[in-house]
């Protein structure tokens, strides 16, 4: 889809902070919750930790620097000799599986490549812990598409760093690119995280100076908008995934889908400058407003706190990490690019 419209002007106030805040103690961040108060049973896990400090690291806001040094310090402790990360953290503060090469390990990298990128306090613990990981590689698509984000982050704040280098090929040598025979898509479903793949070769191109791969990845988050929209709103892949078949609207929805799209349109507008991408953004935010399938708020503006699912008749009313780091990651990017209505 050709992103067309207009661009919104009208704004409400900056991201607030405050449920996230509430989620997050001296250790990290917990990872479910009961309404809106946390269900510390559950423990911490880096996947959500690694989105709090992309979160934390992004606003320069005093309510945040806490957030931002102890996300630092959970995802540098995950880390093992080997440069694999351990993912689950029971609330004690004793890791409960063995250090693997997952999703958790691909947003430890992209979180910690955008922390030494945008913060100069935490820029060299953050590099050298990147450099740790990445010294290893993933066999996991999604894996390696975060942890090229992480390095674009770097590269494109002036790091020349050769292993930067090599990491955006290696995640562009696994990152799907050409549609497939079926649709415009490169994989043959929808999963998830779809968005960040299409970032992940919009910030490979821009980082490496290729417009050939730029163009690529420009190409994949539109096809991703043409999939992902109906009616003038965003209506993305349910938790069961999207094939060319599924045509109705799925659920439940979760908000770090949409994330991932206002992700994708807000690196695409920073290089390319094309205010097309701007109505993207403000797709995804509507989203969260309650332009969507259900027609249903899910953020709370009074506290920032985000639902974790859009389903057919209303939400889920549980406020976890993702959902709540999701809504906020949104908010930041049209907050940043003037994107907000009510």
């Amino acid at each position: 889809m050709s992103v067309t419209g207009t661009t919104l002007h009208r704004r409400i106030s900056s991201p607030v902070y405050s449920h996230l805040v509430s989620l997050s103690d001296d250790i990290g961040l917990f990872e479910h919750a009961d309404g809106d108060v946390p269900r510390q049973e559950h423990g911490y896990c880096v996947d959500d930790v690694a989105r709090a400090l992309i979160v934390a690291v992004r606003e320069p806001s005093d309510q945040l620097v806490g957030l931002a040094t102890t996300s630092l310090e959970f995802l540098t402790r995950a880390i093992d000799d080997g440069g694999r990360s351990h993912n689950r953290m029971s609330v004690a503060g004793e890791w409960t599986d063995e250090p693997e090469l997952g999703d958790w390990w691909g947003r430890s990298a992209w979180a910690l490549g955008t922390a030494a990128a945008r913060n100069p306090d935490l820029r060299w613990g953050a590099r050298a812990h990147f450099m740790r990981l990445v010294a290893t590689r993933s066999p996991h698509v999604r894996s390696m598409a975060f942890a090229a984000l992480g390095a674009a982050e770097l590269v494109l704040a002036g790091d020349r760093d050769r292993r930067l280098v090599y990491l955006l090929l290696d995640a562009l040598d696994i990152v799907p690119q050409q549609p497939t025979a079926a649709w415009a898509w490169p994989e043959d479903r929808l999963r998830y995280g779809n968005g960040s793949l299409a970032e992940a070769v919009i910030a490979a191109g821009a980082a490496l100076e290729n417009p050939a791969v730029l163009d690529g990845g420009l190409a994949m988050l539109d096809a991703l908008l043409d999939l992902e929209t109906r009616d003038d709103h965003l209506s993305v892949a349910g938790t069961t995934g999207r094939g060319p078949a599924d045509i109705a609207a799925q659920f439940d929805q979760q908000p770090i889908e949409v994330a991932a799209i206002a992700d994708a349109a807000a690196r695409a507008h920073d290089v390319t400058g094309d205010p097309r991408w701007l109505n993207a953004v403000g797709l995804a935010w509507r989203w969260f407003l309650g332009a969507n399938d259900s027609t249903t708020p899910m953020v709370d503006l009074t506290t920032g706190a985000g639902y974790d699912g859009l389903e057919r008749d209303g939400r889920n009313d549980n406020r976890g990490a993702e959902s709540t780091l999701a809504a906020l990651s949104t908010w930041q990017q049209a907050h940043r690019l003037g994107v907000l209505e009510q």
